[in-house]
């Protein structure tokens, strides 16, 4: 898994390329997610559009993130979410949790 960084206004988007899973990619992305809210920033939107896999280890993953930045008054929302990632959220009741979308426009405007 690869994380890119960018910003859009105050919203932080984190391109992910490649496949969640368990082991190194769980350090990357709590340290991202922990860089993110020491540095002030709480509204993150995570681009699933190069994600081809993700298992159960990788859900938690994005759940962890979710739950820190939550309980630093954050966000954390999904885009570009592809039908196979939507039907694992789905099955897990995980939909009822994370925000998700298919563009990132309607993402954006989501955080205001």
């Amino acid at each position: 898994m690869k994380i890119r960084q960018r910003e859009i206004g105050d919203v932080v988007i984190l391109d992910v390329n490649g496949k969640i899973m368990g082991g190194p990619d769980s350090e990357v992305f709590q340290e991202t997610i922990r860089a993110l809210i020491d540095g002030g920033k709480h509204k993150v939107l995570v681009n699933l559009e190069n994600v081809n896999w993700i298992n159960s280890t990788g859900l938690g993953i994005l759940i962890a993130g979710f739950t820190a930045l939550h309980k630093s008054g954050g966000k954390l929302k999904l885009v570009n979410v592809s039908e196979r990632i939507e039907s694992l959220l789905m099955i897990t009741k995980l939909s009822t949790i994370f925000e998700s979308f298919q563009r990132e426009d309607e993402a954006l405007q989501s955080f205001v």
